[in-house]
């Protein structure tokens, strides 16, 4: 059973950015690919990312823009399928209602 993730624009933004398959990306290389979002709004969304399991760090403290560039992020593996759906807002195809009986 898939879960029902809702992603707002700035999530969708950084879950994007970091890649649903890659590996891990340097926090400066982050922010420089998020430079639509502002410094504080990329490190807040990230936060909440991680606090609900999304996202991955090695470092859970980072209050300025020197650690945030040093620590590395990556999208939690546990997660790629449903961020996937989640990321594809495709319309699912509707079922038939009819059944083929033998």
């Amino acid at each position: 059973m898939a879960r029902d993730i809702q992603l707002d624009g700035a999530e969708i933004s950084v879950i994007k950015c970091l890649g649903i398959g890659s590996g891990e990306m340097e926090g400066s290389v982050l922010a420089e690919q998020c430079a639509d979002l502002d410094f504080s709004e990329l490190m807040d969304t990230v936060k909440g990312l991680m606090s609900v399991g999304f996202v991955d760090s090695d470092s859970d403290s980072f209050h300025n823009e020197i650690e945030f560039g040093k620590v590395h992020f990556r999208v939690n593996s546990g997660y790629t399928k449903d961020l996937r759906d989640a990321l594809d807002q495709r319309p699912e195809p509707k079922q038939c209602k009819r059944v083929r009986r033998e």
